[in-house]
């Protein structure tokens, strides 16, 4: 079987994706305001691919070791009801997420690009990464994305879940009826 096959039957059993955000939903910069506060830039991309995949009937969930009332505040615009903030163990978040929605590892997945976050991808049923993301990141997930972080990896995912799952086209339609 090959690689992008398994990845796609992979992301064919997907009930839960989450997000890590600084490198995934970011590009990774932190820039900080005159008085200290921390900014943040989104992708309205990776936003629509996100209500996209909760539409399916795929929920959202984040999990990020870097705590910001803007995460949370991307988050609630969203809709993603499941954010894990300040969260430096993921592996527990994830565990417990996975306890509190009923959802086995096997049928979630994660999107993340550093060390910190490969106790959750190694035990999800489908893992992804970004082109920028660590080498070690990159070489243990079953799929890579095109475009890098806060660029339009996270929509890149969200369509490669609706197409595997076939519900890509039903999505679309929403907007050509």
């Amino acid at each position: 079987m090959s690689e992008l096959h398994d990845a796609i039957t992979r992301a064919a059993q997907i009930r839960l994706m989450i997000f890590d955000v600084d490198g995934i939903l970011t590009d990774g910069s932190l820039h900080f305001g005159p008085d200290g506060e921390m900014l943040k830039t989104f992708n309205v991309l990776d936003g629509q691919g996100i209500k996209l995949l909760q539409q399916a009937g795929v929920a959202t969930a984040i999990i990020s070791a870097r705590q910001s009332p803007i995460v949370a505040r991307r988050a609630a615009d969203l809709g993603i009801s499941h954010v894990r903030q300040g969260i430096h163990d993921k592996q527990t978040a994830f565990l417990q997420l996975l306890a509190e929605l009923a959802i086995p590892a096997a049928q979630c997945g994660f999107i993340g690009d550093d060390v910190i976050d490969l106790p959750v991808l190694t035990r999800v049923g489908f893992a992804a990464s970004v082109p920028n993301g660590h080498a070690e990141v990159r070489q243990r997930v079953h799929y890579v994305t095109h475009a890098v972080g806060g660029q339009g990896a996270a929509r890149e995912i969200c369509d490669f879940i609706l197409r595997a799952q076939d519900k890509y086209q039903a999505a679309l339609d929403t907007f050509l009826a």
